[in-house]
């Protein structure tokens, strides 16, 4: 049975539709593969973050995209932010938006 991928709001899937054309291609790879698979395909592709807060990492020639995600009851992924990475470290700015509407998700 696949799963489902949801964006927490428009702003989200607008912010990870304008990435880089290779950056997104390469999103969308592993968005394709995680409705068919699951959420948990492992480095490089999904890293888990804690407290139920997972990362899509997606490359290319332009640059880097994460993108947080959960999962939920009934086979749901929900993409909760998105960004251009641009330093070594995720930005605790980034990781703030993601962890606050993990929250929210989790609360229904």
């Amino acid at each position: 049975m696949a799963y489902s991928i949801d964006f927490f709001n428009v702003g989200v899937q607008t912010e990870v539709e304008g990435w880089p054309a290779g950056v997104n291609a390469s999103f969308v790879r592993i968005a394709e593969q995680m409705v068919e698979s699951g959420p948990n395909l492992g480095l490089p592709y999904t890293r888990p973050l804690g407290e139920g807060l997972f990362e899509i990492r997606a490359k290319g020639e332009e640059g880097i995209g994460r993108a947080f995600f959960c999962t939920l009851v009934g086979r749901r992924i929900v993409i909760l932010h998105g960004f251009i990475k641009k330093t070594q470290q995720i930005p605790p700015k980034e990781m703030k938006i993601a962890r606050k509407r993990l929250k929210e998700v989790q609360r229904g």
